[in-house]
């Protein structure tokens, strides 16, 4: 297998468990994936969002985030590995309603860990 393949399989297998730590609502194997000086773009607040810097602070973020967000999940629709690219679908619970967001996140990564996730949302 060729270099590029097998870096994109890589790239692929750390967006996979990611999104599966993220799903399980998992801090602590969300920082396993996560490299030292990792960023992180939220979507909110609006205009431009908020940008997190730091494996410690990304992963607070994030524990924080599931707590009030307990129902929360993720769906890639579509992963290009080529361009570190992921489509997700954003559901949970709204005043009792289901409720979704659709986005698409830009993630880099470096030596299988998770450098960098800049998430957009359309609309």
């Amino acid at each position: 297998m060729a270099h590029e393949q097998l870096q994109e399989q890589m790239t692929r297998t750390t967006i996979d468990t990611f999104n599966e730590a993220f799903n399980r609502h998992d801090a602590n194997a969300l920082a396993a994936v996560l490299t030292d000086d990792t960023v992180f773009e939220d979507t909110s607040p609006a205009r431009d969002g908020r940008r997190i810097e730091g494996k410690v602070t990304v992963v607070e973020f994030w524990r924080g985030w599931f707590v009030r967000n307990d129902d929360a999940r993720f769906d890639a629709e579509e992963v290009i590995v080529r361009g570190n690219r992921a489509r997700w679908v954003y559901h949970k619970m709204w005043d009792g309603q289901s409720w979704h967001l659709s986005g698409v996140d830009i993630f880099t990564v470096r030596d299988g860990k998770v450098a960098a996730k800049l998430a957009y949302v359309k609309g």
